[in-house]
C-alpha cells in the first residue's frame, strides 16, 4: 500500500509518499508544491495543479493531511485553511480516503511525544526511513504525516482482526 502525507501551506505544500507492507515502511518520494503567483487564486491553482500531478505520478492508495491549528492571527489561519482545502480536495478527487491528524497526534505517533520539536520529528523520520533525503522541511513534515497514517491504519487493521 502507498500512503501520501500532505503538509498544507500556501507558499509550499509538502508531500511525502511511503510504502507500507505490514509493519514495514519505506520511502518512495517526497517534495514540495510551490504556491506561486501574485494573488491567492494563482497560488491555489498552482498548488492544485502540482498536487494533482504528484498523485497521478505516484498513485497512492491512501492520503493523510495535517489539521490546521488555530493561532493568534485569524487571517493567516483562514488563508492556510484554503490551502488545506486543496490538500483535501485533490486526493478525494482521485478517489482516496483522507485521514486528518492534529499536529500533536503526528508528533506523538512519530516521536512518542506530542510536543516534540521539528528537529526531533525530522530525526525520527530519518530513523524510520533510512537514507531519506528531504527536499525541504515541509516535505519532512509530510513524511511524518504519512508515517502517522500508516501507524493508524496498522492499528485499525489489528483491531479489526481481533474483533473478527
Amino acid at each position: 500500500m502507498k500512503v501520501i502525507g500532505i503538509d498544507p501551506g500556501l507558499r509550499s505544500m509538502g508531500w511525502g509518499v511511503i510504502s507500507v507492507e505490514g509493519s514495514r515502511i519505506s520511502h518512495i518520494a517526497n517534495g514540495q508544491c510551490q504556491g506561486q503567483g501574485a494573488d491567492m487564486a494563482e497560488r491555489l491553482m498552482a498548488l492544485f495543479t502540482g498536487l494533482t500531478q504528484v498523485i497521478a505520478d505516484h498513485a497512492p492508495d491512501a492520503a493523510a493531511v495535517e489539521q490546521v491549528f488555530v493561532n493568534t492571527n485569524a487571517s493567516a489561519t483562514l488563508k492556510l485553511g484554503q490551502a488545506r482545502g486543496i490538500a483535501l480536495l485533490v486526493p478525494a478527487q482521485a478517489g482516496l480516503t483522507v485521514g486528518e491528524y492534529a499536529p500533536n497526534t503526528i508528533k506523538k505517533s512519530v516521536v512518542g511525544v506530542g510536543h516534540a520539536a521539528k528537529e526531533q520529528v525530522q530525526h525520527m523520520v530519518k530513523l524510520q526511513l533510512p537514507g531519506v533525503q528531504f527536499t525541504g522541511p515541509d516535505a519532512a513534515d509530510a513524511l511524518a504525516i504519512a508515517i502517522c497514517h500508516a501507524h493508524h491504519l496498522g492499528s485499525a487493521a489489528s483491531l479489526s482482526r481481533v474483533r473478527a
